[in-house]
């Protein structure tokens, strides 16, 4: 069977050859271990192996990783939907928040971040496939959410999230993905200083590196799909990557 310490190797190198076909700098792309539903053994075998990022998309099942994990510099990023009752949690136990969607969300993680930690790095979300049952900001409303969240002082706005409706194809892939960026080079023109652009999953990452990602989210090819009845991790098909 395949090790974590050989997937995630496989997947750095996944991301330098879309970097280089990209024209971008080596380097220029974090890896973010998505560790949903994934037992603690697994992102401590990850963290031996050198991964130090991991996102999280349920909040109790990752406070519960965190305090078995208290040994590891882990750096916790919450990427799931975010709840109104949620987000005092939230902003005391993580680093970075992906998937801001309105204001509302964004005052309460403001006013429950703890002064003796630095301010929380935050993306807004974007529907940029406008689809009815994905969260995030639709386009035309963006550009003023951003202004709104860059004037709360315990939170630093760094860029933008999305998740794209699946496509068939990867030409078709890059098509939101450059939208995407798109949206960013206009508030950035409006003044705003960002740096990230989180999108990018296990099977259109290339499409998103080439369109700009700076962030790719990427659990299965590195952990692995559960199967139904055991705890034991599939082989990746390294070809949908």
């Amino acid at each position: 069977m395949t090790t974590i310490a050989e997937r995630l190797q496989a997947v750095q190198a996944y991301i330098r050859a879309a970097e280089h076909k990209a024209g971008r700098q080596t380097n220029a792309v974090t890896l973010l271990a998505v560790s949903k539903a994934q037992p603690a053994a697994l992102l401590r075998e990850a963290y031996a192996a050198g991964q130090r990022l991991f996102g999280e998309n349920y909040l109790q099942e990752a406070l519960n990783k965190q305090a078995t994990l208290t040994d590891l510099a882990i750096e916790w990023h919450f990427i799931g939907p975010i709840q109104s009752n949620k987000t005092q949690l939230i902003a005391q136990n993580f680093a970075w928040v992906h998937g801001v969607d309105r204001l509302k969300i964004a005052e309460r993680l403001n006013t429950a971040r703890p002064e003796h930690l630095p301010p929380l790095q935050v993306c807004i979300q974007v529907n940029v496939s406008q689809e009815a049952s994905k969260s995030g900001v639709l386009a035309e409303g963006l550009g003023l959410l951003a202004s709104q969240i860059a004037l709360l002082p315990r939170l630093k706005l760094r860029g933008l999230m999305a998740i794209p409706a699946p496509r068939s194809n990867n030409i078709q892939q890059h098509e939101p993905f450059k939208l995407v960026h798109e949206l960013q080079l206009k508030l950035i023109q409006q003044g705003l200083a960002l740096d990230t652009l989180s999108m990018g999953m296990s099977g259109d990452f290339s499409a998103a590196i080439a369109e700009g990602a700076t962030i790719v989210r990427i659990g299965t090819a590195i952990f692995g799909a559960r199967t139904s009845n055991t705890s034991e991790l599939t082989q990746p098909n390294w070809t949908e990557i």
